[in-house]
């Protein structure tokens, strides 16, 4: 199949070409978003680019100036994948890249600042979008904090339960959060920072405050890095705090069956008894970002001083 003629598409300053906009990424199959059991759409290319066209406006505040990690699916979600850090030399001149450190080296990350390079990584198939969780310029202080619930199954109830007790604790702290599905299983809370603490501070806070809320809940919740440990218990997961790690971006598809994706809620969405990590796909996840959910949040930084003194209050 060859996926149809090439398709140009004008995206600001410059014309983006799609190659194959009809080759299929996603089949059509069982087992729809949302877990209902349903049949899924099928998506194309053409269809993944139009999605990323309509949703850059909301999108695109989330990414800009942050080193990428690209997960590409050249033949589809049924095919290989590969993480893609560095940034190949074919890629146009227009689209930033970032160096960064690494040891015994550096890595030129692309950094995806307008619809255009939304667009082309869209074409190469880059099919989920993981952001740093620092910008450049200032790349080993974190203007985020995510804190990754992620249940042992697919029970979503826990992660209702989990998100309502860790956004108890953080509004305790005195610490804005913002809730996203994570279009897999769980959901993902954020944090807004200041760029006052580095990558080590902000890891060692989230671990202080996931294991808190671990100890206080130790039959459902549990900071335990290895499966073996965690029974049925859900996660706290906080290791995207990390210098190089990532975090899936807000409004990113997700490589799984039906192009579920990462969609940002409000707290009051936390009840609606429809909510699931693959509520939201790439046919009705723009209609969500229309309402700006996060609204407010992510403009409410915060340097962790203050917290760290009521958390540890709280430790006794």
């Amino acid at each position: 199949m060859s996926g149809g003629a090439a398709r140009t598409v004008r995206a600001g300053r410059h014309t983006v070409e799609v190659h194959r906009p009809d080759k299929v990424l996603f089949p059509t199959g069982e087992g729809g978003a949302g877990g209902d059991g349903g049949a899924k759409e099928e998506y194309t290319k053409g269809d993944l680019v139009d999605y990323y066209r309509a949703v850059a406006p909301f999108m695109l505040p989330h990414l800009r100036g942050r080193p990428l990690m690209l997960e590409r699916h050249p033949d589809g979600v049924d095919g290989p994948r590969f993480m893609q850090k560095n940034t190949p030399e074919h890629y146009p001149d227009w689209i930033s890249r970032v160096e960064v450190g690494k040891e015994g080296g550096t890595v030129c990350h692309t950094v995806c600042d307008d619809t255009a390079t939304l667009l082309y990584l869209a074409d190469q198939a880059a099919l989920t979008l993981h952001r740093w969780l620092s910008r450049a310029g200032q790349v080993n202080r974190p203007d985020r904090m995510v804190f990754d619930l992620d249940p042992a199954g697919d029970d979503f109830e826990a992660v209702r339960e989990a998100a309502r007790l860790l956004g108890e604790l953080l509004d305790e702290l005195e610490l804005p959060s913002a809730l996203m599905t994570t279009g897999s299983r769980g959901l993902h809370v954020v944090v807004p920072l200041s760029v006052s603490q580095e990558y080590d501070d902000v890891r060692e806070f989230a671990r202080d405050v996931a294991e808190v809320l671990a100890a206080a809940h130790s039959d459902r919740l549990t900071t335990a890095a290895r499966k073996k440990d965690r029974g049925e218990r859900l996660y706290l997961d906080i290791q995207r705090n990390a210098y190089a790690q990532t975090a899936v971006a807000p409004f990113t598809v997700r490589a799984r069956p039906g192009a579920p994706v990462a969609t940002p809620i409000s707290w009051d969405q936390l009840d609606d008894p429809a909510l699931h990590a693959r509520r939201w796909t790439i046919a009705d996840a723009v209609d969500q970002a229309r309402t700006r959910p996060w609204a407010g949040s992510m403009s409410r930084a915060r340097a962790l001083g203050p917290a760290r003194r009521r958390l540890n209050a709280l430790r006794g």
